[in-house]
């Protein structure tokens, strides 16, 4: 490997650990030697930029008994080899790329190997061994045929200019990849209890056709993620690699992290960071999906995972008060025994004591816009009895998952139903800030289709607007 040329050494001064990173790149053309080093600028998604060395050639890889060389490119960070390289694919104008599990639309390329990099038990020769393994299962090229709808040219140019980030290109995961019809592929994302229950509950539901649950905690035998690997459940696949995540239709997030900070503000603040290094990928991975929110506290981070996402607010949604709902409606109905004709009761507002019972004058329907009416004064004593009830019912991690995986069948399968979801309320009841709140709103695959009008009295009005301004106040001692 010729490191002499007087870009690349100039370069190479400037990397903190330069002696290791050579001998690195030695090692690396002792098995790959048609992989050649460039000096260039790279350009961050944040628009800065930093000369940087780059790894540039082919990987040979077999795919149905026929070779085929892909082409390749690794930036190398200025603190290699103790961080990973960025890794590109570099598609000829007859190549389209394909994606997938490791290869998202920007042509950049997501492996576990990258994720759970610590040199140096990590190498570049071992990163390139576990590319060829996954890119023959899985090939991330294909070539261009007649008539298909992406212009391979214009993704070698996009790749040729790709900074690590999103432009304002158009990015989209085509619906047929290969001839493939798209699959109801859901994502859920935190291994804990909260994560397990809801990927048994939607597993139970039999409302997709593949599962994934990805397991961020370090402890690669934690909690019962090692247990869903042992016993290989049919649809369901467990990773620690967020791109596994790709094409889903619902990303729900039950990620929550830990803090042993004594302030509420600095705990939540811990979940906001978690989100800030999560989020962006997860809407990027799935563009047209739906965020289904379930880390607490459900409204905040429901507002915070939409800041990061990217995403139109219709697509990202919160838990809320769906269960409470589901509760109040089974209470009334069959402990309490009443029969409300042609109404629907709701919980609505903050997922807090502050929650508000509303009844619906009709069920929705996908020409009219329902209203949200307070109860008569007849009702009343029988909301107050059954929100009564509902003080003593906590919600355990089980009960949660049921409710979340009643949402993903909704959204999946288009249905039109209307949950009491956490949405943005902003310019609903008087509500004039940005604010996210459970509302009763009808769900599909788009995720958010309408949103219920609200006529309530006006000590519930009261508790609506206390609630915004207390959210958006809340909102305000954090680092969004």
């Amino acid at each position: 490997m010729d490191l002499s040329q007087e870009t690349i050494k100039k370069t190479l001064s400037k990397y903190k650990f330069r002696d290791v990173a050579i001998e690195e790149l030695q090692k690396v053309y002792r098995i790959y030697p048609g992989i050649e080093p460039f000096a260039g600028t790279y350009t961050f998604s944040d628009s800065s930029q930093k000369d940087l060395l780059k790894l540039v050639g082919n990987i040979p890889v077999r795919y149905q008994g026929q070779s085929y060389n892909l082409p390749i490119q690794l930036w190398l960070l200025d603190s290699f080899p103790f961080t990973p390289p960025i890794c590109l694919l570099r598609p000829s104008p007859n190549m389209v790329i394909r994606v997938g599990k490791h290869v998202d639309t920007h042509g950049k390329i997501h492996l576990p190997y990258l994720h759970n990099w610590d040199h140096p038990k990590s190498t570049v020769n071992g990163l390139l061994s576990e590319m060829i393994a996954k890119f023959e299962e899985d090939p991330p090229l294909s070539t261009k045929q007649s008539g298909t709808e992406k212009d391979p040219a214009e993704l070698l140019a996009y790749v040729a200019k790709i900074s690590g980030g999103m432009t304002d290109m158009n990015l989209h995961t085509p619906g047929r990849i290969g001839g493939v019809q798209p699959i109801n592929k859901v994502t859920v994302v935190g291994g804990g209890d909260l994560g397990v229950a809801c990927l048994m509950s939607i597993l139970a539901k039999g409302c997709v056709d593949k599962l994934i649950l990805i397991d961020l905690s370090e402890n690669t035998t934690a909690l019962g993620t090692m247990d869903l690997e042992i016993f290989n459940l049919p649809k369901v696949e467990v990773s620690r690699d967020l791109a596994a995540s790709v094409g889903s239709k619902v990303v729900v997030v039950t990620a929550n992290a830990w803090s042993n900070d004594e302030s509420y503000v600095g705990v939540v603040q811990t979940n906001v960071d978690l989100y800030r290094g999560i989020i962006p990928s997860l809407s990027r991975f799935s563009p047209d999906g739906v965020l289904l929110i379930a880390s607490q506290p459900v409204d905040i981070m429901t507002h915070v995972a939409w800041k990061h996402s990217g995403l139109p607010a219709s697509h990202v949604i919160g838990t809320g008060c769906n269960l409470d709902s589901e509760r109040l409606t089974y209470i009334l109905s069959v402990v309490l025994m009443t029969r409300t004709a042609s109404k629907q009761p709701w919980v609505i507002g903050e997922r807090s004591d502050n929650k508000v019972a509303a009844w619906s004058t009709s069920v929705p329907t996908t020409d009219s816009q329902p209203e949200v009416i307070p109860g008569p004064s007849s009702t009343k004593p029988l909301t107050d009895r059954a929100f009564e009830i509902l003080k003593g019912k906590g919600q355990r991690s089980w009960s949660v998952g049921l409710s979340v995986a009643d949402i993903v069948q909704t959204i999946v399968h288009d249905q039109r139903k209307t949950h009491s979801v956490s949405t943005l309320a902003q310019a609903w009841g008087g509500i004039s800030g940005e604010a996210f709140l459970s509302l009763p709103c009808e769900l599909g695959t788009r995720g958010v289709t309408k949103i219920s009008k609200l006529t309530l009295g006006q000590e519930d009005n009261s508790k609506l607007r206390e609630s915004a301004v207390s959210l958006s106040n809340f909102l305000q001692q954090l680092r969004i």
